[in-house]
C-alpha cells in the first residue's frame, strides 16, 4: 500500500491580539482531517501568556498546544476536548532551515492567523526575519494560497499600502472582522466566525457558524 503523501497548511500565528482565532483555526483543520505545520513566532508567544495564560515553550509545544486548542474563546480550561495532533509538526520562529521554509517543501499553503501589521509590512517588504514571514515569501513565490487575517484597528495609510502590496501579489487580506448575521449569542461564535472564513478562504469545509441563507431575521433565535 502506498503511502499518503503528507501536504499539510501551514498556520502562522504573529505577535497581534486574536489568540483564540488561531486556536479556532487549528481546531477546524484538524476537524476536517488537515495536516498542519505550526509557526508560532517569538512576538506571539506574549500575546498568547496574556489572553491565556499559556506559556508556549518549545520543548513542551505538543503540551502546551493541546492545552490551548482546549481553550474557549473566554479563556476557559476544557471548553473543547482535546483534539488528535498526531498530524501535526511545529518548527521554531528562529529555524530557517525548516522544511516550510523552502518551495520544494510540499505545502497547501499558509493561513497567517492572526496577522499583525508588523507581521503584514514585513511579509510584503520580503524581509523573511523570522520564519514565519520566509514561509509566506515562499508561499508567494511558488503561487500557493495565503490567507493573512489582518487583526488590528484603525490601521494606517501605510499598513493599507502593504496590504494592497500582499492583494496585488496574490493574497487574500482577510481582516478579523466578525459578523453578527450567523446568530451569534457568546464570543465564541464570534471567533469561529473569523476561523469559519479563514478556513473559507482556504477551501476547507468545516460547520463554525451559520450561513447566510437569504432569509432575512434568520439567525434570531425561534421561540
Amino acid at each position: 500500500m502506498t503511502e499518503r503523501k503528507r501536504t499539510p497548511w501551514v498556520v502562522g500565528v504573529s505577535g497581534a491580539s486574536g489568540t483564540p482565532y488561531a486556536a479556532a483555526v487549528l481546531r477546524g483543520l484538524l476537524a476536517a482531517g488537515e495536516s498542519v505545520d505550526l509557526v508560532v513566532s517569538r512576538a506571539s508567544r506574549l500575546t498568547l501568556l496574556d489572553e491565556t495564560g499559556i506559556a508556549f515553550r518549545d520543548a513542551h509545544w505538543r503540551e502546551d498546544l493541546g492545552e490551548w486548542l482546549e481553550r474557549g474563546a473566554d479563556g476557559k480550561p476544557g471548553t473543547f476536548a482535546r483534539p488528535d495532533m498526531d498530524d501535526v509538526r511545529y518548527w521554531g520562529a528562529g529555524d530557517l532551515a525548516a522544511g516550510p521554509s523552502s518551495g520544494s517543501y510540499p505545502v497547501k499553503g499558509m493561513l497567517i492567523v492572526p496577522a499583525s501589521t508588523a507581521c503584514v509590512a514585513g511579509v510584503a517588504l520580503g524581509l523573511s526575519k523570522d520564519l514565519l514571514q520566509r514561509v509566506a515569501s515562499v508561499t508567494l513565490k511558488e503561487r500557493r494560497r495565503l490567507v493573512v487575517a489582518v487583526r488590528e484597528t484603525p490601521l494606517n495609510g501605510q499598513t493599507l499600502k502593504h496590504l494592497v502590496t500582499l492583494d496585488e501579489a496574490g493574497a487574500i487580506v482577510l481582516p478579523a472582522s466578525p459578523a453578527f448575521y450567523a446568530g451569534a449569542t457568546h464570543i465564541q461564535d464570534l471567533v469561529d466566525f473569523v476561523a469559519g472564513r479563514v478556513l473559507d478562504a482556504a477551501g476547507v469545509p468545516h460547520r463554525l457558524y451559520r450561513r447566510w441563507e437569504g432569509e432575512l431575521g434568520g439567525s434570531r433565535p425561534r421561540d
